[in-house]
């Protein structure tokens, strides 16, 4: 046994497979910056304004649920909106105030806001059917 030359060889395996995991390292972070692009183009902002009606996200609801539980609360109506993303609810209910991260929201849609403002009927059948019996 030549311990020399074996421990030479051993040194360039080691070499070899840290070079190998360096490169690894490198493909997956490239892949993870793209998805994170992809992913940050995808986005919207949210825009909120004072007086919009908003659901608020119940953060504390994270153990077992239920299975028809919702975990948004509200609505809630917005008082005072921030330059960095702090966002002041009040409950109409009881007039108690929070402070909320705006992540922690989302628009509240009254049915005027999703059927528009003219609401209109539909009416399936429009006379009833003649049978002639002569």
């Amino acid at each position: 046994m030549d311990f020399e030359n074996a421990s030479k060889e051993r040194k360039l395996q080691i070499c070899e497979l840290e070079e190998l995991r360096n490169e690894a390292y490198e493909c997956a972070s490239t892949y993870k910056d793209k998805m994170k692009a992809v992913h940050d183009a995808k986005l919207k902002k949210k825009v909120f304004e004072v007086g919009q009606k908003v659901w608020l996200y119940n953060s504390r609801l994270k153990f077992f649920p239920g299975k028809l539980k919702s975990k948004w609360m509200g609505p809630y109506v917005i008082t005072r909106v921030g330059k960095f993303g702090e966002i002041e609810i009040e409950d109409p209910k009881d007039g108690v105030k929070q402070m909320v991260n705006g992540h922690h929201l989302k628009p509240y849609l009254d049915a005027s806001d999703i059927n528009g403002s003219k609401k209109e009927m539909v009416n399936f059948i429009s006379s009833p059917p003649s049978y002639d019996l002569a």
